[in-house]
């Protein structure tokens, strides 16, 4: 199943061009997926809905490359566990609530 087609099913828009970004970056080595994490997660963890959308993408990575190419696979975990701490740590109320919803 696409990311897309995931969200659609979940009843959740897509906000970003995260997943195409971290889709181009794949297409080099680890440490480009790494400086675009570095980037997107520097402009958008205070928006709550991209920092949102932006676990979403980074879990689905983990899984679509878990079997596969798991080098990829243990980056997007790593990354997916900073983004997933800072949201637990820094959402409050609404925020939270709406990650929340997202995210189960």
């Amino acid at each position: 199943m696409t990311f897309r087609k995931f969200m659609k099913e979940n009843g959740n828009e897509i906000k970003t061009m995260f997943w195409e970004d971290f889709s181009i970056a794949e297409r080099f080595v680890l440490s480009a997926i790494q400086d675009r994490f570095n980037r997107a997660f520097k402009e958008w963890k205070e928006d709550y809905e991209f920092l949102t959308e932006l676990v979403l993408v980074l879990n689905y990575k983990i899984w679509q490359y878990h079997e596969k190419r798991p080098e990829f696979a243990e980056l997007y975990n790593t990354l997916w566990e900073q983004t997933d701490q800072y949201a637990m740590e820094n959402l409050k109320d609404e925020e939270l609530s709406y990650f929340f919803d997202v995210t189960d």
